[in-house]
């Protein structure tokens, strides 16, 4: 017999932490579920798997988001169907196209044949399963309903994938056009402005004041290119450094939410993950204290979103509503939280999460075909904006000069 250390959380809420004795890790864990607890983590002298060999490390290699999709609906199409879990994950092992999903299949068929729980087998396999995976698996073994929640869990992945696709399109063009409008602004800074600079030296002219400007900034570019560029670097990495704290990641995140047109963009992605997320666990079964949990793991790399799930963690945990636990930081705007609320009147909180969060992406996609639309004519007025001012820079001397001309 081994003794497992534990921490979980009952029916109520609660964080209940303890140790168990138990032959095996599964024994321990098929015990502490058939009281009904969700594990949070279970840990023993010596973790093991049901083969009696150590834990193997998490699979490596690249899988991409349709891999994982496709995983998910195909696994849930064969349980449906009546195919065992383990044939079902053996089928999909052998003729997955991606090799860090193949190995990893390989890998939880032997632990679920072996009498592991699936989402423990998973669990081994933190860069392919994430968080919400293991929760929602988990969820759906504990409730009966496993194919439910991997088609779940498809759905959310898809809808993300989809959501983020949509972003990239918007902002892959503009962002080329772009591009290619700072290539021409720096070939004439760098290689035309010179060239009429030292026209302008040789008859000693007094230049106007915007063609001195210009002639400064060239340069500067040409003979202090080196000296801009580690400038530049230490900028960044000053930058780095002070946001990889806890003040540096609010005051970034504070940032970007009060850019105009932009900030407000990137807040409404955020807050559709967020509740297409909660929606998703808890129409899955799993508690709205543990729904918040998997949330913190979501947003660990958001300081503001991370610290109000924390906030409302606690909240719950203390008995508050979700909607008064999300209220109290005024981050998510009243539209959310008072919707929230009528959900839970009503008994429809997931509906009502589901809907706010289809408003949500409605907004995003008006965004991305307004940016879309509007940004190719900001571009070109404003690239051509500044060639303009480059070449009337360097026409202005010349318009001097012509008249100095005729006046002889």
């Amino acid at each position: 017999m081994a003794r497992f250390t534990y921490t979980v959380q009952d029916s109520q809420g609660q964080t209940v932490s303890g140790a168990v004795e138990a032959s095996d890790e599964n024994e321990a864990i098929g015990s502490l579920q058939g009281k009904g607890y969700f594990i949070l983590s279970i840990v023993g002298e010596k973790t093991q798997t049901a083969t009696g060999q150590p834990a193997k490390a998490s699979s490596k290699g690249g899988v991409g988001i349709r891999d994982l999709v496709f995983f998910a609906e195909q696994l849930a199409t064969l349980l449906n169907g009546g195919v065992p879990l383990v044939r079902a994950l053996s089928l999909l092992g052998e003729h997955s196209s991606s090799k860090g999903l193949h190995d990893a299949l390989l890998s939880v068929t032997k632990d679920v044949s072996s009498g592991s729980a699936l989402y423990k087998a998973f669990e081994k396999h933190p860069a392919i399963f994430n968080t919400l995976w293991i929760s929602l698996v988990q969820a759906g073994e504990m409730g009966g309903q496993l194919p439910k929640a991997l088609k779940q869990v498809g759905s959310y992945m898809e809808a993300q994938a989809e959501l983020r696709g949509k972003i990239v399109t918007a902002l892959a063009y503009p962002a080329v056009l772009a591009f290619m409008s700072l290539g021409v602004l720096a070939f004439f800074v760098v290689k035309i402005v010179p060239i009429f600079a030292k026209i302008f030296d040789q008859f000693h002219m007094t230049l106007p004041p915007l063609t001195a400007a210009v002639i400064m900034v060239s340069n500067l570019i040409v003979h202090h290119l080196f000296l801009l560029i580690a400038i530049a670097i230490f900028g960044y990495l000053s930058w780095k450094a002070y946001t990889a704290t806890e003040v540096g990641q609010e005051t970034k995140w504070k940032l970007i939410f009060s850019v105009p047109f932009f900030g407000g963009f990137v807040k409404n992605i955020l807050i559709e993950r967020l509740l297409t997320t909660l929606s998703t666990l808890i129409e899955s079964g799993v508690s709205i204290l543990n729904a918040i949990s998997v949330l913190e793991l979501v947003f660990a790399k958001n300081v503001i979103f991370h610290r109000l799930l924390k906030g409302a963690r606690e909240d719950v945990a203390g008995g508050k509503s979700i909607s008064a636990a999300f209220r109290r930081e005024k981050i998510l705007p009243p539209l959310v939280t008072e919707m929230m609320y009528m959900g839970e009147e009503s008994g429809k909180l997931p509906d009502m999460l589901m809907t706010l969060s289809a408003f949500y992406r409605e907004q995003i996609d008006q965004f991305t075909r307004r940016f879309t639309a509007i940004i190719d004519p900001i571009l070109v007025v404003g690239i051509g904006g500044l060639v303009g001012v480059i070449v009337l820079s360097v026409f202005l001397p010349i318009f001097k000069l012509s008249t100095l001309g005729g006046a002889h």
